[in-house]
């Protein structure tokens, strides 16, 4: 393939954002320690939206929308879509559809859209400068297609990710302490680098450092510092293999924050029928790859 074709297949949104979000971030946060500004309450507010975008992204568009291995109210599924939108991972139904791709043909050099198998760079970020989403034409879901809700974000998305990951934090800081520029530029801008690649080491990182607990017939490994990262999904061995179940993290010490909101949601009743692999199964995975190893 000739230079210029390889150029116009580039994404050129996606690689600009996230190119030159992370220098303006940079500059915006020192420049607001340079002149002073820093601000307790500012920090907060990053640490705040940071986990409630994160968790929008982990118990949202992961476990409820690409598996289904739970159900949610209305008020649950929309404060998903509304702060998952601000995480500018795209839409719902378009990151649904990827990563069910992925699932589908984990670790295929050319099918899986971020296949380890091309490189750690291409499974972490790179694969997004070539990403077109009518490359997902063909990909049918028929559940998200009849979520009125899912497609109501998918056809705004952009705007509601500019509301809450941007606009509003701005809006609180500046309202509330008088630091538009802390909210603006940290709690939204660096917010937005640090979601971006918390999010992307499950694609690099999880696919080749970690223990393969439960199968090597792929990829995915546990790895607990990027389940720190993301509410727990490092426990990633255990999620290829086991992708219908809600959790990823299944021992008490397991750092999964996104089951413990989706379990305590259910207390309520705002989550419901809430599915999970036998012990049986996961045991005789478990003790298969122990005798394998041994």
């Amino acid at each position: 393939m000739s230079e210029s074709q390889e150029v116009a297949k580039i994404n050129w949104v996606n690689t600009l954002y996230l190119i030159i979000s992370p220098i303006v971030s940079i500059a915006a946060l020192a420049y607001w320690f340079y002149k002073g500004w820093f601000n307790w309450n500012t920090a907060i507010l990053f640490l705040v939206f940071a986990s409630i975008i994160e968790l929008s992204i982990t118990a949202g568009y992961h476990r409820l929308f690409s598996h289904r291995t739970y159900k949610a109210n209305t008020f649950v599924k929309l404060f998903f879509l509304c702060f998952g939108a601000a995480a500018l991972q795209s839409s719902a139904y378009l990151w649904s559809l990827d990563h069910r791709v992925h699932h589908q043909h984990v670790d295929h050099k050319e099918k899986d859209p971020y296949s380890i198998k091309k490189g750690f760079m291409w499974a972490h970020i790179t694969w997004l400068f070539y990403k077109k989403d009518e490359q997902l034409d063909e990909v049918h879901a028929p559940d998200l297609d009849s979520d009125t809700l899912v497609q109501w974000q998918h056809k705004y998305w952009v705007y509601l990710g500019a509301f809450f990951g941007f606009i509003l934090p701005a809006m609180i800081a500046h309202f509330a302490w008088n630091d538009f520029f802390g909210g603006l530029f940290v709690a939204g801008f660096f917010r937005s680098v640090v979601n971006h690649h918390a999010t992307f080491l499950i694609n690099s990182v999880s696919h080749c450092i970690g223990k393969q607990t439960y199968s090597d017939t792929h990829s995915a490994r546990d790895n607990w510092f990027t389940a720190l990262l993301t509410f727990g999904e490092g426990y990633h061995n255990f999620h290829h293999e086991f992708p219908s179940d809600y959790r990823n993290g299944i021992r008490f010490y397991h750092y999964d924050p996104s089951k413990w909101l989706i379990y305590g949601l259910s207390l309520i009743g705002w989550t419901y029928d809430l599915k999970r692999v036998s012990a049986s199964i996961i045991n005789r995975k478990r003790e298969a790859m122990l005798a394998k190893a041994a």
